[in-house]
């Protein structure tokens, strides 16, 4: 595999790039473009659902994405080491049936000496707002 870049050690510059990166890949809602910053074998606990592998993570990213409609996330770095990265996140979304939320969450990332994740820990609460409250846009 070729490297992913930044790589660990992560500096602040380095850290605050990967965070972006994740969140402009999330923000195309590509669950293949999506799923390429993992390992093969990546773990991921997502709220309830615990994910192992790249290809359970593009099942579970198309379930999520046909569900959460019109989705629009912004990260936030919050804290790093050599190859961890902590971030707090909030996106909106609607249901089908046109009712709006607004998800909080963090998540603990660890990545591979090439720079791929390989887990993904996320904790994630829904809120329900209305679209005039929307901020993420």
């Amino acid at each position: 595999m070729e490297k992913r870049y930044p790589i660990p050690p992560f500096t602040a510059e380095t850290a605050r790039q990967k965070v972006q990166a994740a969140e402009d890949a999330w923000n195309t809602r590509n669950p293949e473009k999506v799923s390429l910053a993992y390992t093969i074998d990546t773990e991921w606990r997502n709220r309830v659902d615990f994910v192992h592998g790249r290809e359970a993570v593009q099942q579970f990213l198309s379930r999520k994405w046909e569900r959460e409609l019109d989705y629009k996330l912004k990260k936030e770095l919050w804290a790093f080491t050599e190859n961890k990265i902590a971030v707090r996140f909030e996106y909106e979304w609607h249901d089908a049936a046109g009712q709006w939320y607004r998800s909080y969450g963090n998540e603990m990332w660890e990545f591979n000496e090439d720079g791929y994740m390989q887990k993904r820990y996320a904790s994630i609460n829904d809120a329900p707002i209305e679209e005039k409250d929307r901020r993420v846009l």
